[in-house]
């Protein structure tokens, strides 16, 4: 079934049953494959996808990874070359795949520092991947970035991302 249909720009629903997930009322299956976009130019976006739909795929999987998004404290790029989520984004609703975006904080997907960024490793009582407060808190603004930016690309605007992961 071609679900295409559903990222015409018009909002759908997204939710779940006990037999799994329901979009628009409807039983899906998601056949996903991953396209982490900082690991391909965004000119090469549209093929890959092409390809991975015409190969059976109706779900592309990619990573949001932290060190590429704020190499700097407090600095985000989400719009230049490879770090062009909303591009990314754009481009699986114009071929017709849902996106499952996996925020982190942590990456398992061979990369370096697992995502992380550097400057976080020297803030004090830092602590990876636990309670700890400062690590909470940053990973807090982080993931309320990423939610920003993807906003424009959720169900309910007729977007792509049916899946948001927080960590690996």
């Amino acid at each position: 079934m071609d679900h295409g249909a559903y990222l015409a720009d018009r909002p759908y629903t997204v939710g779940y049953s006990s037999r799994g997930l329901v979009i628009d009322g409807t039983p899906r299956v998601l056949v996903a494959g991953a396209i982490h976009y900082p690991r391909s130019t965004p000119e090469m976006w549209d093929s890959l996808m092409k390809k991975a739909k015409a190969g059976g795929i109706n779900t592309i999987d990619t990573y949001v990874f932290w060190n590429m998004h704020e190499r700097t404290k407090g600095v985000y790029d989400f719009a230049t070359d490879r770090a062009n989520l909303p591009r990314f984004l754009e481009t699986a609703r114009r071929n017709g795949l849902f996106v499952m975006l996996r925020i982190g904080p942590f990456v398992c997907a061979e990369w370096n520092y697992g995502g992380f960024p550097q400057w976080l490793r020297h803030e004090d009582g830092i602590v990876f991947r636990t309670y700890s407060a400062p690590f909470m808190e940053h990973m807090r603004r982080f993931v309320a970035k990423v939610v920003a930016v993807a906003a424009p690309f959720m169900p309910e605007r007729g977007g792509p991302v049916v899946a948001l992961q927080i960590e690996n």
